[in-house]
């Protein structure tokens, strides 16, 4: 087991920067040149990774496969659907070199051996897991036994379920539990309710399994985001769309690019601030100047003559704060003045007479 992983450049988990993930998933819509589209849009927010889905509908899903939700009036069930969003080896080789030319990592998640083999030969650096799959073994089996890390979605899986993957993934891999696996905390609803997020379960995936964690978020809002990453998120995956007005059953569930940018932005301003200790006396100190210009002073309250003996009606306090600080208002009270002093002076102790006189 090891708290970090590589894929492709980038080493991912603690002390690391988050890696996130874009997923188009079929927001493309059966479309290359849409699909082409997405990998840009993905690499003007910020992304670090862009994650399709490799769909091969004759050897993942039968013409029973119900719909999870009806939403496609083209598609007669989901098996014709599934066939409308594939590409060929080709598109996809196509899909993977646009990716690596824009920056990206490219990542597609495979639903069948088929797919895995697919995916293989175009030397994806890791295997992105969706939760309708983690109980289908062999396939992870497949994926591990590359020696590439996993990437566990948990959306679907109580703990019995996720251990049974887990050490799945760990005795195929060539390498065992090392750098061989990181884990999503997901949430299987569309789009999912603040309260069902569970950014609790991110701890309590590295605790136990001691590897990278990570949150798969689907409520359409960056908020999750970033609150995974202050969790202890080491990748963060969020759906991308181009707007609210797009079709696809993901919609609801997704970030628009304008969103993404925002989530991008704010992830990296959270891993700075929360990287970044304030030792708050050193600061002080550095901050000695701003205190003369924002502090107050004792000053006096009106013109006053030479021998005049202080009362707190005499004194006001007002900035600069280069005087005699306000915290001292009380021991000025009752000094004598040397000297006349007129109002709004800044009071010093070469205004005072001695304590003996």
């Amino acid at each position: 087991m090891s708290d970090t992983i590589q894929i492709a450049a980038l080493t991912v988990g603690a002390g690391h920067p988050c890696l996130i993930i874009a997923e188009v998933a079929q927001a493309h819509d059966g479309s290359l040149g849409t699909a082409h589209a997405y990998i840009d849009a993905a690499a003007a927010c910020g992304a670090d990774a862009v994650k399709f889905q490799t769909h091969i509908a004759a050897a993942e899903s039968t013409p029973s496969e119900p719909f999870r939700v009806k939403f496609s009036r083209q598609d007669a069930n989901r098996y014709d659907y599934w066939r409308r969003m594939e590409f060929t080896p080709e598109q996809w080789a196509g899909l993977r070199q646009h990716a690596l030319d824009r920056g990206l990592i490219f990542l597609s998640s495979a639903f069948s051996a088929a797919a895995v083999e697919l995916l293989e030969k175009l030397e994806m650096p890791a295997w992105k897991v969706g939760s309708g799959e983690i109980g289908t073994l062999p396939l992870l089996s497949q994926m591990a036994a590359t020696g590439k890390p996993v990437l566990l979605s948990t959306g679907l899986a109580d703990w019995s379920t996720l251990d049974q993957a887990v050490a799945t993934v760990w005795g195929a891999n060539p390498r065992g539990p090392d750098g061989a696996l990181a884990v999503f905390q997901c949430t299987t609803a569309y789009p999912c309710p603040p309260e069902r997020v569970g950014l609790n379960v991110l701890p309590q995936l590295q605790a136990r399994y001691r590897c990278p964690v990570g949150l798969s978020d689907h409520s359409g809002t960056i908020y999750a985001g970033l609150g995974g990453v202050c969790f202890g998120a080491n990748l963060l995956e969020a759906h991308i769309v181009f707007s609210r007005e797009c079709f696809g059953p993901d919609v609801p569930a997704s970030l628009t690019t304008a969103e993404f940018s925002q989530l991008v932005a704010g992830v990296r301003f959270l891993e700075a601030a929360t990287s970044s200790a304030v030792d708050k006396d050193a600061g002080a100190v550095e901050l000695a100047g701003l205190r003369q210009v924002f502090g107050k002073s004792v000053v006096a309250a009106a013109d006053l003559p030479a021998g005049h003996r202080l009362s707190l009606a005499d004194l006001a306090l007002k900035k600069p704060g280069s005087g005699i600080p306000a915290a001292q208002l009380g021991s000025v009270a009752g000094r004598v003045l040397a000297h006349a002093v007129v109002r709004d002076t800044l009071l010093s102790e070469g205004d005072f007479l001695p304590f003996d006189q």
